[in-house]
């Protein structure tokens, strides 16, 4: 099976005709892992909910293309399908929809049409994947993110990324309010998975997390423009001098 490319070619985007995203280029292809750092405001989120076609975020100019599809013609549901997952950074209660559910649902939902899971192997499969996430198994039956810590609804978030399946990833601040164990906990649920069949976009503000995830590539967005990209040693940079540090660089 060919890698996935997820390709986003000078993408504008406005919210309540605020432009946000100014000519924003990228691709993510099977195989890799992308960190995007940049402080709050520069439009981080926005390229999230962008991608998974929130309705708020109005794209002005600009396409974004997955396997050379373009995402910007199909409704939320059909990317989900096509394999575009995104991981939120405050996912959303559900009373009276219990974990197990949840996640059979969504996987027949996008491997329907005749490759529906079983009920036996789906459970089979779920306790595995919890088990590698160190997640209690009573854990299934609780209604969907229902007085969840922070931490278990990061782990939830990464337990549907090994149940889904999904080709290209997008995590939005995943590691925020995490503490270390489960941030290490995370980093290696999401480490387990990486695969040609697999690309994933880191969005934080931060590198801690990096250090676990040892991404390919790391991009730095600033007023809505990827103003430079690197390795690793891009995110240790900037923090340790700080975001106004790379400003003045451009600036100067």
């Amino acid at each position: 099976m060919a890698r996935p490319t997820l390709e986003i070619r000078d993408l504008r985007v406005s919210i309540e005709g605020k432009e946000i995203l100014k000519g924003l280029n990228l691709t993510v292809r099977g195989g890799e892992v992308h960190a995007l750092m940049g402080p709050n405001g520069s439009g981080k989120s926005t390229l999230a909910y962008t991608l998974m076609g929130h309705p708020r975020y109005v794209v002005e100019d600009g396409e974004i293309l997955m396997d050379g599809e373009d995402l910007l013609e199909m409704e939320p549901d059909e990317r989900a399908r096509r394999g575009l997952f995104l991981a939120f950074q405050y996912p959303v209660e559900i009373p009276g929809v219990t974990v197990a559910n949840f996640l059979r649902t969504a996987y027949n939902a996008i491997h329907g049409n005749g490759q529906e899971i079983s009920v036996l192997e789906f459970h089979k499969k779920l306790k595995e994947e919890m088990a590698a996430l160190e997640i209690d198994e009573e854990f299934a039956g609780r209604y969907l993110n229902e007085g969840f810590s922070g931490g278990e609804k990061k782990r939830h978030e990464i337990l549907q990324m090994a149940m889904l399946k999904p080709r290209i990833a997008i995590m939005d601040e995943t590691d925020s309010g995490l503490d270390i164990d489960a941030l290490k906990i995370v980093a290696e649920g999401v480490n387990r998975q990486r695969s040609d069949q697999l690309g994933v976009l880191v969005i934080t503000h931060y590198q801690r997390i990096l250090r676990y995830l040892q991404p390919d590539y790391v991009h730095i967005l600033l007023d809505g423009q990827i103003v430079r990209s690197g390795g690793r040693e891009l995110a240790e940079e900037l923090e340790a001098k700080g975001y106004d540090w790379l400003k003045s660089e451009i600036t100067t």
